[in-house]
């Protein structure tokens, strides 16, 4: 018995390593992007609503968004200034199969692409957009973070979800936003959802006591959960 409920296990643990990406994203098709020749053979897919000015603002979705539906929502929340929501790859206009390598680098192409024509760049991740958004904001200036529903890491929140499975051992795709928050100067604001039922409340916590001092904000939007938050919140912090 014991020996069948280890090959049970093992059998368990290796489903989990071989298949996490197709469980962690799910790619979404979206007809109205275009794709941003970034140089360096980078082609990154995107929702664009340019505007005059200095001002921009670039926008990392969840898991299973198709960004380009969230263009309204920005619009009334960021007024006025320039928007591009990433699509990752594999979803809406951009090639390719996703990975966190290959999301950041293509974050990092569509900023320097974004900063050579805007002075002003605004970064907001929201759920697995959170962690891009971080990473970047690490390794990048920014007038400002915004982080929706976010984690600290990838490995706490599967580590929640799956507690009988060493997950962190498994991961491939960890996005440790807490290990690249403590090297952040952007003004940042955390949002997150009171009823959250895909992050943990304590997770998104333990990202904010990860900035240092003075440089993140935190609320908690009453009466919402994971997908139904809205970024129309930063109208009343």
């Amino acid at each position: 018995m014991l020996l069948l409920l280890l090959v049970v296990y093992t059998a368990a643990c290796a489903l989990v390593f071989f298949r996490q990406r197709s469980m962690l994203y799910f790619p979404q098709a979206f007809e109205g992007g275009r794709v941003l020749d970034l140089g360096g053979g980078a082609r990154v897919g995107a929702t664009v609503d340019e505007r005059p000015g200095p001002a921009a603002v670039i926008y990392f979705g969840g898991n299973a968004e198709a960004v380009g539906y969230s263009l309204p929502e920005l619009q009334a929340v960021f007024p006025g200034q320039s928007l591009y929501l990433m699509h990752y790859r594999g979803y809406g206009a951009t090639p390719g199969e996703p990975t966190e390598e290959g999301l950041s680098a293509d974050a990092l192409a569509l900023y320097e692409y974004v900063r050579a024509r805007h002075p002003q760049v605004t970064l907001v991740g929201r759920s697995l957009g959170s962690g891009v958004a971080t990473r970047l904001a690490s390794l990048r200036p920014a007038d400002r973070l915004v982080l929706v529903t976010p984690y600290d890491s990838m490995g706490e929140v599967a580590s929640h979800h799956f507690r009988w499975l060493p997950v962190r051992l498994l991961l491939r795709d960890r996005y440790d936003s807490a290990a690249y928050a403590p090297r952040i100067n952007a003004p940042t604001t955390i949002l997150a959802a009171e009823r959250d039922e895909v992050i943990p409340r304590t997770s998104s916590e333990a990202l904010y006591r990860s900035f240092r001092s003075g440089v993140a904000t935190f609320h908690l939007v009453p009466g919402v959960g994971h997908n139904d938050i809205s970024l129309r919140a930063l109208k009343t912090d």
